[in-house]
């Protein structure tokens, strides 16, 4: 809350519910190296939400990381929750938390986006090289 009582843009208002959003690896990548206002372009497209990666992708991020450079996992890691998954594969891992819970996964992988459309799950992609689209 800021100091004249006004709920910042980062704040949740009593009771309402966020939307999930499921991180892939090759998604933050493309985020990150569009230099995109993630905030802003999240906000744009599905509003405040609720950020998840699966263990699978942090590990991924992790490894991606050392060779990559700056990927602003500290970011990342600070503002999303990182859930345990059981599936061995990353896209499985997303496949299958998204059709249970509803999120939409923030994706550039073409064959992650064709399974999940198959599905009856939406998801983020980036465009333009800075903004995000919202397919559903």
């Amino acid at each position: 809350m800021t100091l004249d009582g006004v709920l910042s843009d980062t704040e949740q208002s009593q009771g309402e519910i966020l939307p999930d959003l499921l991180i892939d690896a090759c998604g933050w990548v493309a985020v990150v190296d569009s230099g995109m206002n993630i905030d802003l372009e999240i906000k744009r497209t599905i509003g405040p939400s609720h950020w998840i990666i699966p263990n699978q992708v942090k590990e991924e991020l992790e490894k991606m990381g050392e060779q990559h450079g700056d990927l602003l996992l500290d970011l990342l890691f600070t503002r999303a929750e990182v859930i345990i998954s059981e599936n061995k594969h990353t896209d499985d891992a997303l496949l299958s938390l998204a059709k249970n819970t509803g999120a939409r996964v923030l994706t550039v992988d073409k064959e992650l986006k064709r399974r999940l459309i198959a599905q009856g799950c939406g998801y983020l992609e980036v465009v333009k090289e800075r903004t995000l689209r919202l397919i559903e």
